[in-house]
């Protein structure tokens, strides 16, 4: 038997402010969601830039820098792969105490993986066990990611008025830039006022702290969400609930498989204009980080108003046409775009400047694309594992595969690596036919019938 829930302090006082309203209005949904993303992305995006700027000089001093980045990204990677086991550890939770422990554990786990990197201690002072705990907290952040789906984007994509469908399904995504824009600017910030010793000893971890503050915040403002009687009477008729995952896997691979495909364009790009180029730059051209932090900075206000022209677009023109448009002016960006990172300063702002512009694009509508084809019992977890493995697929392993392609093949390697991603979607995109129809303007009574089923 499920249960509500309904058994942690917080998610008690959560209950008590969301009392007065037994109706959950989609703005109130919007903002649970974009504060819970931004947390998680925030996280993610603090690990990954110190896997470029600090992990390789500071875990890896006995090889070259090159090879020291590698293994950053080896171990950047983990987390991907622990994922979708969080998933199945924390849908159990969810089943047997309900979804307000779940959500306090995954998120102070979340936190505290993310803190407790600020306390590691370099290879210098306890050797390989540097390495070995830095993949353990990796892999704790991973687990916490897979456990924090709370189903919000989904009840946010339900609550959306018709036509307005785009526009809704973009609002989880904007989490992405405004979490890469926070630890931007704290690294940013670090790197201008220390010098380059102290920043590597010290002024790298104070990113990490503001992480756990920053989780306690976004688990008050989900269980607040979590609390209503509108998300309980979802969760009791089942819309809500996890089913078995390998139930799901077994009988929604179909759909499972084509989610999966679905983003990796927009997947495949994120980590081309996020991690990757401040490798390359950091690498090969002896530029200062910080310089390209704040080019980073630049782009990723391009990507906030690229998410929001995107769920307008798609309101206008059905989702798939933006994700297929999308992905092909990816594709025809990925034949040029990559050897711009060699181009000096100018090519590079034009690198980061249109790709944070496709990404926008793309991204903005990638969350849940076939969603709506699960059956009710099935589409909370079926959602999640589409989730973990478009992340998987598309960006898991994109900086380690990309930053090798480069240095062996050259730069315009990188460029056939985002291709073979924009080919993905616009296949997924051609085979889903029924998708396609159920999300065009002009049949927004199959999406709706699609969604509801």
């Amino acid at each position: 038997m499920t249960n509500a829930a309904n058994s942690t302090e917080l998610e008690r006082d959560a209950r008590l402010i969301s009392a007065h309203d037994h109706d959950i209005r989609p703005s109130d949904i919007a903002i649970g969601v974009i504060i819970g993303r931004t947390s998680e992305f925030f996280d993610f995006f603090v690990y990954a830039l110190a896997s470029v700027l600090v992990f390789p000089k500071l875990m890896f001093p006995f090889t070259d820098p090159l090879t020291g980045t590698l293994y950053s990204f080896g171990l950047f990677a983990l987390a991907f792969i622990a994922r979708p086991f969080g998933t199945l550890l924390f849908m159990w939770i969810d089943r047997e105490h309900g979804r307000g422990v779940k959500l306090t554990i995954a998120l102070f786990l979340l936190g505290g993986s993310t803190m407790a990197l600020a306390f590691l201690p370099g290879y210098a002072q306890i050797g390989a066990a540097s390495i070995a705990l830095l993949a353990l907290f990796r892999i704790g952040q991973g687990v916490a990611l897979g456990g924090a789906w709370d189903g919000l984007p989904t009840l946010l994509s339900l609550n959306a008025p018709p036509e307005k469908r785009g526009w809704y399904s973009m609002i989880p995504q904007l989490g992405a830039p405004l979490g890469l824009m926070v630890a931007l600017a704290l690294f940013a910030f670090f790197l201008a006022m220390l010098s380059p010793e102290d920043f590597l000893s010290w002024g790298w971890r104070y990113p990490f702290f503001v992480a756990f503050a920053i989780n306690v915040v976004a688990l008050f403002a989900r269980l607040r969400l979590v609390a209503t009687p509108e998300f309980e009477r979802l969760f009791e008729n089942r819309e809500l609930q996890p089913a078995p995952a390998f139930e799901t896997l077994r009988l929604e691979w179909r759909t499972i498989l084509l989610g999966a495909f679905a983003p990796l364009a927009s997947f495949a790009l994120f980590h081309l204009v996020t991690v990757f180029p401040l490798s390359w730059v950091s690498l090969f051209t002896g530029e200062p980080p910080l310089r390209f932090l704040i080019i980073e900075l630049v782009g990723s206000v391009v990507f906030v108003v690229a998410i929001l022209a995107s769920g307008l677009i798609a309101d206008r023109v059905g989702r798939r046409s933006v994700l297929g448009v999308s992905a092909a002016l990816i594709a025809v960006y990925s034949g040029f775009a990559p050897q711009l990172l060699g181009a000096g300063g100018i090519g590079e702002t034009i690198y980061m400047i249109v790709g944070f512009a496709l990404l926008g694009l793309a991204f903005g509508q990638s969350s849940g694309t076939v969603n709506g084809n699960f059956p009710t019992y099935r589409r909370y977890t079926g959602a999640a594992i589409v989730a973990n493995s478009a992340w998987f697929l598309g960006a898991g392993f994109a900086p380690l595969v990309a930053l090798f392609l480069a240095s062996r093949f050259g730069l315009w390697s990188v460029g056939a690596y985002l291709l073979s991603g924009a080919l993905c979607t616009l296949v997924a995109l051609g085979i889903n036919k029924e998708w396609a129809a159920a999300l065009h303007p002009s049949d927004r009574a199959a999406d709706s019938t699609a969604v509801s089923r």
